[in-house]
């Protein structure tokens, strides 16, 4: 095991989970309470407890076999603990459970198929899970990933002051439902692509892939902006802090791990390629348009 700049790493670790429960502690201010504490600063107890417990035994094999499974078990910890501190729920409350617990469970499985698929490795931990130190960064992080993610949405569930449903709920659940059809719809096809080995060192430009050169990406920012639409009225004081929820998951998937990452890979793989050239000077990065006839 390599335990190079261990200290920097546990530096982070340590900022990164005061970032977490700090956000969560001022987010739950108007929340139910649980065990003498806010629900939601309890639910972020869990994201941190489940990430920590399940790097063990990874950093002890070394693998990452696990780390996106273990992501969608921390989403349905995390709001199982929600809906239990503030049963009975809301009709609101509900909906917003189920919302988060199905995109959780689509997407956990699909992430578990592709990575097994892939022989049951992510070139993205290759040279981080024999360095323990900072193989718990990526578990922490995982950790802190949730709570912003589902800040919105554990605001919803854990609210003491209920609101009825109104135009808000139906915009937001619209929006979330379009969201949620265009990541499904874009993931499968994309799947369905790769598996066909004709297609084997080639890239994607059909069906919702002609729209978008990132449509699955745009599907989950709308999904979870349909999110806080719906927690709109019910937003005061710090649990504005919510807004943060489909911001975070923009910029996560813009800036840091998503468009920038997967757009230099292809770029390394087709960038001479005429084809390629042409279908990402026409299409857009991530809003989705018609392609031209």
């Amino acid at each position: 095991m390599d335990f190079k700049h261990a200290p920097r790493s546990f530096l982070i670790v340590l900022i990164a989970a005061a970032l977490g429960l700090g956000f969560a502690y001022l987010l739950g201010s108007g929340s139910v309470a649980l065990a003498g504490c806010s629900a939601v600063f309890v639910c972020a107890l869990v994201a941190f407890a489940v990430n920590w417990l399940a790097f063990i035994p990874a950093a002890i094999a070394q693998s990452d076999r696990l780390y996106d499974t273990m992501g969608a078990v921390t989403y349905l910890s995390v709001i199982a603990v929600a809906c239990y501190a503030a049963w009975p729920l809301d009709t609101r409350a509900m909906v917003v459970a189920a919302m988060v617990s199905i995109w959780t469970i689509r997407l956990g499985s699909f992430l578990f198929r592709r990575i097994h698929a892939a022989g049951g490795t992510d070139e993205r931990f290759a040279k981080i899970k024999v360095n323990p130190p900072r193989f718990l960064v990526a578990w922490t992080l995982q950790a802190v990933w949730v709570i912003f993610t589902a800040s919105a949405a554990l605001v919803i569930i854990t609210t003491e002051d209920t609101q009825p449903l109104g135009l808000f709920f139906w915009a937001g659940a619209a929006l979330w439902f379009i969201g949620f059809i265009f990541e499904v719809v874009a993931d499968e096809q994309k799947r369905r692509f790769k598996a066909d080995p004709s297609h084997k060192g080639r890239f994607i430009r059909s069906g919702l892939w002609a729209w978008s050169q990132h449509p699955n990406y745009f599907g989950e920012i709308t999904l979870w902006f349909g999110i806080l639409v719906i927690a709109l009225p019910l937003l005061a004081g710090w649990s504005y802090l919510a807004i943060i929820s489909p911001i975070f998951v923009a910029l996560l998937l813009t800036k840091i791990s998503g468009i920038n990452l997967l757009d230099s890979i292809a770029k390394k793989r087709w960038g001479e390629d005429p084809e390629f050239r042409e279908y990402t000077s026409k299409t857009p990065v991530l809003f989705p348009k018609p392609p031209a006839r």
